[in-house]
């Protein structure tokens, strides 16, 4: 299956700069579809050609027969979905990494330059160095992860297309004629088709959990927005008329009696 070391070790540093939901989504990745590709799946699915049969004997109507029925090895098109749907997050990874660096010459800048108000303060990260998704970083998040909802849906309509029906069969009639014969076919067999079966639900339904995570983030994220927005209101509106503070208890009454009594 190749080693996905790399992989997971970026992947892995992903999780401190994205939501709770963002984790969840990894922890469904590495187990539900990393690690179990690479554990079972090369045992079910690496006989797949070896352990194809049919009954012609004519020469290269196996072969013809097997690729008319897996245009493409369910081992590869997975492998290229979870690329291409990490790939996203990766992009991510790469701006978020961008911004840290650059607000962490900022933040030298700020303990190094006595006239701190001159430069531009760091607004996408703490002291810690914590991202926080908000400007053009929140921006980066929502599209990587609707591009990561899309990329599932293709991928998962597109195994539909490609590679047939979820359930694997025992047997098929094959007819590619030529290599095979003109008029009888053959008559083709396929290795531990039930396992095969169990594999493509498997990896359908992490796909759909995925979409699901996706979609969560992605309210849980506007709601978010929409919370910090409303905390802020109060704040921008005290700083709008800052004058109401500095009467005294005697002057405010004195103040919103007379307005009651002008009403």
């Amino acid at each position: 299956m190749g080693d996905w070391s790399y992989l997971s070790a970026l992947l892995d540093k992903v999780q401190s700069h994205s939501t709770v939901v963002g984790k969840i989504w990894m922890s469904v990745l590495f187990l539900f579809r990393i690690f179990v590709l690479g554990a079972a799946a090369d045992k079910v699915w690496g006989d797949e050609v070896s352990e194809f049969y049919c009954d012609s004997q004519e020469p290269g109507c196996k072969h013809a027969c097997y690729n008319w029925m897996f245009p493409i090895s369910y081992i590869h098109y997975w492998v290229l979905q979870i690329t291409f749907v990490s790939t996203p997050t990766l992009v991510y990874l790469g701006h978020a990494v961008h911004i840290i660096h650059k607000e962490r010459r900022m933040m030298e800048q700020l303990k190094n330059c006595p006239n701190v108000s001159a430069l531009k303060k760091p607004k996408y990260t703490d002291e810690r160095g914590k991202v926080k998704i908000k400007g053009i970083l929140f921006c980066t998040y929502m599209t990587q992860l609707i591009v990561k909802i899309l990329l599932e849906v293709g991928f998962s309509v597109g195994q539909f297309y490609i590679l047939g029906p979820v359930f694997m069969v025992t047997y098929f009639h094959c007819t590619m004629s030529p290599p095979c014969a003109r008029f009888s076919g053959a008559q083709c067999y396929i290795s531990r088709p039930t396992e095969k079966t169990i594999f493509i639900i498997f990896m359908l339904v992490v796909s759909g959990i995925s979409v699901v995570l996706n979609i969560i983030e992605i309210i849980y994220l506007l709601c978010n927005r929409r919370t910090g927005k409303r905390k802020q209101l109060p704040l921008s509106s005290l700083q709008e008329h800052p004058t109401n503070s500095s009467y005294t208890p005697g002057e405010q009454i004195s103040r919103e009696t007379m307005t009651y009594l002008h009403a």
